[in-house]
């Protein structure tokens, strides 16, 4: 079953110091947001290598339960396996922008944004989800996240009470015609005739890793590619001991494995156990 730690060991087997000339003659994309996007599928599924579109699609299909879109989280599942959002920062310093999806910790089956295909593409209530978070400069990645959402997102109540106290303060406004939305709101006939309706979106955004991490990754600038993983101890020892001893027994010198304490989402004043593993791409390699 594809998990992280296998695509993680991918990475450090086939470094890419420049995704967007990687991937330009192999699927005709111009972007980083594009690349990136090709790139994380194949981490997962081990086709980096893999030239034949249609064997990759037939690869995608055994791993992926899943394969979504930018208007409907997540952006891929792996099949019985963790929920995956790729999101890509403009600058080193930037937010992240997530328009009308609160953070996740976990992602629910529930949860209104998600598709009909997206529930029933298997049997499941709720997953992890990972957040690879990507920075580019001059159209190269220069830093790479992989986090668990619960290292990085309060839980859902937290978000939602907010996100419903604006919703029923809207409807409290008299004199105002109301319909039904899953918006925070939408406002019927404002002007006399009738005509003009009014649409009220929540736009969510989160700090920059860079930012909520650096009592633990102080990030210098380099010309390498960084890629840094973060995970609970307790998710890490959920992967298959197999896994676990394929990452243990890298012995690349620019890859390191550590633990450490992080603050809890929901409570900064609790420490939670967690693994983070950097690894380092020199921009002037080949592939």
């Amino acid at each position: 079953m594809a998990d992280l730690l296998k695509a993680i060991k991918t990475i450090v087997d086939n470094p890419i110091p420049d995704l967007v000339s990687y991937y330009q003659g192999k699927n005709r994309i111009n972007g980083i947001g594009d690349a990136l996007e090709c790139f994380v599928k194949d981490i997962f599924a081990e086709t980096l290598s893999q030239s034949d579109q249609a064997l990759k699609n037939e690869r995608y299909s055994e791993v992926f339960s899943y394969i979504g879109n930018q208007n409907n989280p997540p952006d891929l599942i792996l099949k019985n396996g963790d929920a995956i959002e790729v999101k890509k920062i403009e600058s080193l310093k930037a937010s992240i922008a997530l328009n009308s999806s609160y953070p996740k910790s976990k992602l629910y089956y529930n949860s209104p944004l998600l598709t009909k295909h997206c529930r029933q593409c298997e049997d499941w209530q709720e997953k992890d989800i990972i957040y690879v978070i990507g920075v580019p400069k001059d159209r190269k990645l220069k830093l790479l996240w992989f986090i668990y959402g619960d290292c990085y997102a309060a839980d859902r109540e937290i978000y939602e009470r907010i996100a419903k106290k604006i919703s029923s303060g809207i409807t409290e406004i008299k004199d105002v015609e109301f319909s039904e939305t899953r918006e925070l709101g939408r406002v019927n006939k404002v002007d006399p005739l009738g005509i003009t309706d009014l649409r009220i979106r929540g736009m969510w955004g989160i700090r920059n890793p860079i930012f909520v991490y650096d009592y633990i990754f102080p990030y210098q600038t380099t010309e390498n590619l960084q890629v840094v993983v973060i995970m609970k101890e307790e998710k890490y020892f959920s992967f298959s001991q197999e896994n676990r001893k394929e990452i243990e027994g890298i012995s690349n010198v620019n890859f390191q494995s550590q633990n450490v304490n992080i603050k809890s989402p929901n409570n900064p004043a609790q420490l939670l156990r967690a693994k983070m593993f950097i690894y380092k791409i020199n921009t002037k390699l080949s592939k």
